[in-house]
């Protein structure tokens, strides 16, 4: 039988005295939890050991006897270490001594009890208790109290350091009978500025709870249902990241203490999220209001969008002659061309109307970066896509028009077959015809066709024009999803303790002799970069379209709408 004795590095330099920890017989392991220093009571230490199992539900219990001397062991130590076995009975006796400056350490059991003593080989097992204690590599906390560990595992190794908290908050300065050594020994890990934190947090939160209620409140009022105000709120992305931000608001306040790893990962990359993009908000704002910017920014914004409607001007009247060297259906196209630069007269003339009111409008916009950047993203994203209104309402006018002539002549080339597409079965069923409804069906099938180039070459136009705003907002949004989904907190996590985000454990083999136990360093496996962000991203309420290649490219074929917006229940979770 091979013996597995896990002992804490930390120990490695206590003082002579007993070994306290937990024996699991399935994996023929001893688990070392602490030292207890001489001299000490043996009524004393089983009723500590007593309390200790009573709270942590751990069987903890006297493993064996740890000396060690920079000098010679004396013959009087070394009988009462092995007398010690029979005062608290454990089968069996681990002995582990450590003599002088050698990096060979004895490590031997003794079997009083057992009538056919054998000979088991060791294998000493070092590892950092305080990053097994951390790495939370152990069960979950709702199945820790379970006894249904697997043997096979070191599971139930990390469990038993997990579990065992209550053993490690006594240092070597408290006043008693019995003095420990442990990851803790110098003193529990705390600070005065994170206790005044947690103090301060309860009515901070009760607060921030309230305020969060009675906003959700009114957001589901029946105010908002109305027609004007329900479109506006499902459209803009502004509304929709302020309701994102607001759920992770009533995430962070919520006083209900988290269950698992993950959930403490998730409030801890949401706050640290929140307080980075504040941060940058505030970075923003104060940049915008130094140095009269916004006015600046406001002087420029008209000269621009003049400038865009001269160049759609002049891409409208390229279009009415002989773009390319294409011969156009001279009627259509005049009647497209007028009819698309009456709107964009239409639009100079509401952007020369607001002239006026932009700057002060800009300067109550850049106050909403105080919310966040991600705020002041969508809000840029919102200014975007009014500012090229008329853009978005000549793709929707060519995309209806192109779309109808394509249905159109689908529908006619059925008839040529005799075919008839069956509404009520939903397919294409044939269906005999006379001969006028073929002389009617070939001059719509005529005259469509002949206009489906002028038609498609303003749609083709106008899409491109559209999936270029389109892929602007893309990019505002890609960088708020960013902000949204990247789990910083995790990732400042890795860089700093990468052991907190553990994903396994290796082994490294130390000193190898004869007649000596072998022994092994056990060292955390952290979790990869990638790993982390794959396992602890944020959800996000994208406002990007995410149609596959395929889906877009039969959308534009087609005629079918880019909706720049999501629709509702678009959630990626």
């Amino acid at each position: 039988m091979v013996l597995k004795v896990f002992f804490p590095s930390c120990c490695s330099s206590a003082d002579s005295g007993i070994l306290i920890g937990r024996w699991i017989s399935e994996q023929n392991s001893a688990v070392i939890l602490a030292v207890v220093h001489f001299p000490f009571i043996p009524v004393q230490v089983k009723q500590y050991l007593g309390e200790v199992q009573h709270m942590t539900k751990v069987s903890v219990s006297v493993l064996g006897s740890w000396s060690n001397s920079k000098q010679e062991k004396e013959e009087s130590l070394s009988e009462f270490l092995e007398d010690l076995g029979t005062i608290f009975c454990h089968e069996p006796w681990i002995q582990i001594s450590k003599e002088g400056d050698s990096k060979f350490w004895s490590c031997s059991t003794l079997q009083k009890h057992s009538k056919n003593p054998q000979e088991e080989e060791i294998i000493l097992v070092y590892y950092d208790q305080r990053k097994v204690m951390l790495s939370h590599l152990h069960p979950p906390l709702e199945t820790a109290g379970q006894r249904a560990e697997d043997a096979s595992k070191l599971s139930a190794i990390f469990d038993t350091v997990a579990r065992s908290q209550v053993l490690f908050m006594t240092d070597r300065y408290d006043e008693g009978p019995i003095k420990l050594t442990h990851w803790q020994s110098d003193g529990v890990e705390a600070s005065i500025i994170v206790e005044l934190l947690k103090q301060a947090s309860v009515p901070a939160c009760m607060l921030l709870t309230f305020l969060l209620s009675l906003v959700s409140g009114i957001c589901r009022s029946r105010v908002l249902t109305f027609w004007p105000l329900s479109f506006l709120w499902s459209k803009l992305s502004t509304c929709e990241q302020l309701g994102h931000r607001l759920q992770h608001l009533q995430v962070i306040s919520s006083n209900k203490k988290a269950q698992n790893q993950n959930q403490l990962m998730r409030k801890a990359n949401i706050f640290v999220s929140l307080l980075i993009d504040v941060a940058l908000g505030i970075l923003l704002m104060s940049w915008l209001y130094r140095k009269n910017r916004i006015g600046h920014l406001a002087d420029t914004l008209i000269p621009v969008a003049d400038h865009v409607a001269e160049e759609l001007q002049d891409l409208l009247q390229w279009l009415m002659g002989a773009p390319a060297g294409l011969k156009m259906n001279r009627a259509l196209d005049q009647v497209l061309g007028r009819f698309f630069l009456y709107h964009i007269h239409l639009w100079i003339s509401y952007i020369h109307l607001l002239s006026p009111f932009i700057e002060m409008i800009l300067w109550y916009v850049g106050l909403s970066a105080c919310l966040g950047l991600t705020v002041a993203l969508c809000i840029l994203s919102d200014i975007i896509a009014l500012l090229t209104f008329h853009i978005y309402c000549f793709y929707v006018y060519g995309a209806r028009l192109y779309c109808l002539k394509i249905y159109g002549l689908s529908s006619l080339w059925r008839l040529f077959r005799g075919k008839k597409w069956n509404v009520l079965r939903q397919r294409v069923d044939s269906c005999s015809y006379d001969l006028d409804q073929l002389f009617i069906g070939t001059l719509l099938f005529t005259i469509l066709l002949f206009l489906l180039p002028t038609t498609a070459l303003y749609y083709l136009v106008f899409t491109l024009l559209r999936l270029l705003v389109v892929i602007v907002q893309g990019l505002i949004h890609l960088l708020v999803d960013l902000i949204d989904s990247l789990p910083l907190y995790s990732l400042i996590l890795r860089l700093c303790r990468s052991y907190r985000l553990a994903a396994g454990v290796k082994f490294r083999v130390l000193e190898q002799q004869d007649g000596k136990p072998l022994r092994l360093l056990m060292q955390i496996n952290p979790l990869s970069y990638g790993g982390v962000v794959q396992t602890y991203r944020l959800p996000t309420y994208s406002c990007y379209p995410r149609d596959s290649w395929a889906s877009l490219c039969k959308k534009l074929f087609l005629g079918e709408l880019i909706y720049p917006w999501k629709h509702k229940g678009d959630k990626q979770n």
